[in-house]
């Protein structure tokens, strides 16, 4: 059974994204749910790539803030 040691909702827009930080015999890892409306996605990341995974979150935040507001849908 997993053990957990973290738990964050962020909700941005009309998705709410989970955050768990879990723990079971087979070592630590980060459980990311997005839930849209009922429907829900779920992606696991092993505890070891997350400083990997937080510096690519990190640059595409940088890049975007770079590219300035979004263009607009001119359909």
């Amino acid at each position: 059974m997993d053990k957990e040691l973290f738990s964050e909702q962020v909700q941005v827009e009309r998705k709410l994204f989970t955050f768990e930080l879990r723990e079971n015999p087979r070592g630590r890892f980060l459980r990311l749910t997005e839930d849209v409306g009922g429907r829900r996605d779920t992606i696991i990341i092993p505890a070891v790539g997350l400083d990997a995974v937080a510096e690519v979150i990190a640059r595409a935040s940088t890049a975007s803030n770079d590219a300035g507001p979004p263009e607009a849908d001119d359909c």
